[in-house]
């Protein structure tokens, strides 16, 4: 079914589905929405491909069918697909010290960390001592340098706190070490590139003017409670996150896009997550990406309950890199969904219990009590029940 007659929506739904439309509609209507993209698959096909609204509204840019955006930590869970391919293939051991891929990473008390740890927000990494400038953050190599010369803040294993930003550091290095390329390129010839997806950790320069222009929560809350977790957000102030003074978010800045930030920097389009999760459970351009074993694995709960920093227990239900399942902030399908959200709103994730791949993506940034994603999951899970 086509969507027509509509001046802000576009796109298309199977026979089934056409609820999803009617709550991506209504999302424009009354929960603010600017320009978004969802799409789903089922079964390793399209069900849901729907667009609409500005892509960027400072010039009128209308959000097409491919348009993608800053996903954010969304990244985090592609990190994870690419993770279980590795442990698949035999090349990475979950249970190994880091320091089996990266010597270096043992100094002032790592030497204990295994790679899971890292995956699971326990390995006490979540914000750096060192300050660093937006240009070394870039860079890459600095931030391995100071990650490597870190005293964890905790005893590894013993507690958990989101790793916001330095996830991709950790997991992004070990994941080049193993492979020899830098992680956007192990993705994009890996995954992206036979999967034909619009998702990017390290966006080509020709692509830039194809990406959503980010806006920042229309309250733009900022509060931080603790210095842990503004480190852990801002990279002791190589960011401005969510916002700078100036309402511009940091990421969209070409050179922060252009560069591997794999912790919260990848670009995609909607169908770009949900082809890729879709692709874990179904048939979409060959088997199944994961193997029932890896995926009973991913669902497994690693880390839930209060952090050691970061405020009182949010609900947030961790598995090994990804999120999953959380019915008190991210229900999604149920206690057999694995992926990821993304600050503002972003969320893509593959359930192999109904074999759905999900994918949605948006501009306008939401504050914490945003529902847009739950919703559309929401009436995503009527229709498949």
């Amino acid at each position: 079914m086509t969507v027509s007659n509509d001046p802000i929506v576009h796109g298309d739904v199977a026979d089934g589905f056409g609820r999803v439309a009617d709550v991506f509609r209504d999302n424009f209507a009354t929960r603010g929405e600017v320009g978004a993209g969802l799409a789903v698959y089922v079964d390793g096909r399209p069900v849901v491909d729907l667009y609409g609204g500005l892509a960027d509204p400072r010039t009128g840019r209308v959000w097409q069918r491919d348009t993608p955006a800053v996903v954010f930590s969304c990244t985090k869970g592609i990190l994870a697909v690419c993770a279980y391919l590795l442990v698949q293939s035999g090349r990475l051991d979950l249970a190994a010290p880091v320091t089996r891929y990266w010597p270096g990473f043992g100094r002032n008390g790592k030497a204990d960390i295994v790679v899971r740890d890292l995956f699971t927000h326990r390995a006490g990494l979540p914000a750096l001592d060192r300050d660093l400038t937006r240009e070394q953050v870039l860079a890459w190599d600095p931030v391995i340098a100071a990650i490597e010369e870190q005293t964890p803040l905790w005893q590894p294993g013993t507690a958990y706190t989101y790793h916001a930003l330095t996830y991709g550091w950790l997991v992004g290095e070990v994941i080049r070490r193993i492979t020899g390329v830098p992680v956007g390129e192990f993705f994009r010839d890996t995954l992206a590139g036979p999967l034909g997806l619009r998702t990017w950790i390290g966006l080509p320069a020709a692509e830039r003017d194809s990406v959503a222009w980010t806006l920042a929560p229309p309250d733009n809350p900022v509060s931080y409670p603790d210095r842990v977790s503004e480190r852990s957000l801002t990279m002791g102030g190589a960011f401005d996150f969510p916002a700078d003074a100036a309402g511009l978010v940091s990421f969209n800045d070409p050179a922060v896009q252009a560069a591997e930030v794999p912790g919260a920097g990848g670009v995609s389009s909607a169908a770009g997550l949900a082809r890729l999760y879709a692709a874990c459970v179904a048939p979409v351009a060959g088997p199944p990406l994961l193997t029932t074993a890896s995926v009973d694995d991913a669902v497994v709960v690693r880390s839930q309950g209060r952090q050691r920093y970061g405020g009182p227990d949010a609900g947030q239900r961790w598995g090994t890199g990804f999120l999953l399942g959380s019915p008190r902030i991210r229900p999604m399908l149920g206690d057999r969904s694995f992926g990821h959200d993304g600050a503002g709103g972003h969320l893509g994730f593959a359930d192999d219990r109904y074999r759905v791949g999900f994918g949605y993506v948006l501009n306008q940034m939401g504050a914490a009590d945003d529902d847009r994603a739950n919703r559309l999951t929401a009436a995503l899970r009527d229709c498949l029940d």
